[in-house]
């Protein structure tokens, strides 16, 4: 198989291949090692080819990690790390968003109550609750969140 690529197609697979393999690493499961460890082995094999291809600029060997990997600079430079910045933050927000909502829900209409209902039947009666939390997080972020120990624990 063989693929033409211009220098700023390289460039973009890269950051591609970059931003993947970072998301890809929040999966902690044990099961997915097997498949984490593929996709490491894939993305250094790509990157030694670029390497040897004359991208010494994008690529470098990292000796004591032995494997290839985005230079300092590259990665300064490229977009992929920005977007991987906004997925995280993202991503929390809007899980801490659910969760709360989840949890108040449940306690309002009981556990068994809340486990019978689908992903999408628990958004519609958390719609309120999550339009409120975003607010409140928009202008606050987590300043206003305290966590209450039950009377003898923490």
């Amino acid at each position: 198989m063989n693929f033409r690529f211009t220098d700023s197609e390289v460039h973009t697979l890269i950051e591609l291949l970059s931003l993947a393999t970072l998301v890809a690493e929040w999966n902690q499961s044990t099961a997915f090692q097997g498949k984490m460890a593929s996709i490491n082995a894939l993305e250094n094999k790509i990157f030694e080819y670029l390497l040897h291809a004359g991208y010494s600029d994008v690529i470098e060997f990292n000796e004591p990690e032995q494997r290839h990997q985005v230079t300092e600079d590259f990665e300064k430079k490229s977009s992929y790390m920005l977007c991987y910045d906004e997925f995280r933050q993202e991503s929390f927000w809007e899980e801490l968003v659910i969760r709360l909502a989840d949890r108040d829900l449940a306690k309002r209409i009981g556990f068994d109550a809340w486990n019978i209902l689908s992903e999408e039947q628990r958004r519609v009666h958390t719609v309120e609750l999550e339009k409120r939390l975003w607010k409140e997080f928009e202008k606050f972020g987590v300043d206003h969140l305290h966590l209450i120990h039950p009377p003898h624990e923490g």
